[in-house]
């Protein structure tokens, strides 16, 4: 009881600081001689030139003056929240660029939606790689278990969130989520088992193994 009379109050507080103003648009008729008597007199008051002012008003201010209240999308796009969800991103090691990808399949089998396909071989050295790694974004509910699960922060969500694409082939390119290797140092790093420490630079060493 107490909280209902908390949120009641609250509410009376907000309703006194706005400013209601109540228009006497008189009785709604229900014929079709008052109704069209109402049309007319709307028609003589210019009412509806008054809308189209209010309408060229905005678009002079729009297109002269630099008064734009919409967003020039795609040139410009409104900000998201830093913990938002969207496309994947795979990330690579920063000391030899490599994705950091070990092919353990936890993502794949934890996907509740089965949108996740991974083919793994290993290479000359008997080393595991992954040779094919496939999200199916039209399946995709992005509830972020294969990010949670991957035990070396290979794979995130980043802020990407446009996926349309012209075939569904679009909606499963490892490349377009690879980190390009020329904007590694532009990587974002993520808090975690696996991620890198805040003195990492200077810890960083080259080693012998080229993976």
């Amino acid at each position: 009881m107490a909280h209902i009379e908390e949120h009641k109050e609250t509410h009376t507080v907000q309703k006194e600081k706005q400013n209601y103003v109540m228009l006497d648009l008189g009785k709604t008729p229900k014929f079709g001689m008052p109704a069209f008597i109402q049309v007319v007199k709307r028609s003589l008051s210019l009412e509806l030139l008054k809308g189209l002012g209010v309408t060229f008003r905005e678009m002079i201010n729009a297109l002269f003056k630099g008064k734009m209240h919409t967003t020039k999308y795609p040139f410009e796009k409104l900000p998201i929240s830093p913990r938002y969800r969207a496309i994947h991103e795979m990330l690579r090691l920063l000391e030899s660029g490599h994705y950091r990808c070990i092919g353990c399949g936890l993502c794949e089998k934890i996907c509740i939606s089965n949108c996740i396909a991974m083919e793994t071989r290993y290479d000359e050295n008997q080393r595991k790689e992954v040779s094919q790694y496939t999200i199916n974004f039209g399946r995709c509910i992005f509830c972020g278990y294969c990010a949670e699960v991957c035990p070396e922060l290979a794979i995130v969500h980043g802020g990407r969130y446009e996926n349309a694409s012209e075939q569904r082939a679009g909606f499963s390119l490892f490349e377009d989520m690879l980190t390009p290797i020329d904007k590694l140092k532009e990587q974002k790093e993520f808090a975690g088992f696996g991620s890198i420490s805040p003195n990492a630079d200077e810890n960083i060493k080259k080693t012998p193994l080229a993976y």
